[in-house]
């Protein structure tokens, strides 16, 4: 397996595993709510070992992928470089922690936002069109989040549709690059 395959299998492998524990999190933590509730409050309290793991993991594969992709694509590599160091950050420095959790996930939601738009870059299949589209959702979704427009979803919903559209991206992306 060459270098390229291979981030696009540690990319799946990822955002597979984050998806699939953040939802058991998510059904473990008592009275959570997926429209009240942001995603981080599950790094605090009793699924708190759940979630951190997951994202700092998550966070480690796409730092190894941005690595491997750099002779793909040196642009794209660091912005994904970027955004894993945000992910794990999340992780590393949980909501109680303060600003350097506010710092971590400004950085995964920005930067995760404008990789997956500057990714037509690295599409040759027609998704060239849908994921910059789904980055400038995700994107939307963080100026509304940070502005208090909630659009009748409540905190945790809204920021769902800034997360949401990443990982339709990241899998997505994942399998274009092991097509390389």
């Amino acid at each position: 397996m060459n270098r390229i395959k291979l981030a696009g299998l540690l990319i799946l492998i990822g955002i597979s595993q984050f998806i699939l524990l953040l939802k058991i999190a998510e059904f473990r933590y008592p009275n959570y709510s997926v429209a009240n509730n942001y995603i981080s409050d599950l790094g605090v309290g009793p699924v708190a070992y759940i979630f951190n793991t997951s994202i700092i993991l998550l966070g480690i594969l796409g730092l190894i992928a941005s690595y491997l992709l750099y002779e793909l694509d040196k642009i794209f590599s660091i912005l994904l470089f970027i955004s894993s160091l945000g992910v794990a950050g999340v992780g590393l420095f949980p909501e109680n922690t303060g600003i350097l959790h506010v710092i971590s996930s400004l950085i995964t939601f920005l930067f995760t936002g404008i990789t997956a738009i500057y990714s037509y870059k690295i599409e040759n299949t027609h998704a060239k069109y849908i994921w910059p589209i789904l980055g400038i959702i995700s994107l939307t979704s963080l100026t509304l989040l940070a502005t208090k427009n909630y659009l009748g979803l409540g905190p945790g919903g809204i920021e769902r549709m800034i997360v949401y559209p990443i990982f339709i991206w990241l899998i997505g992306i994942s399998i274009t690059i092991q097509n390389q």
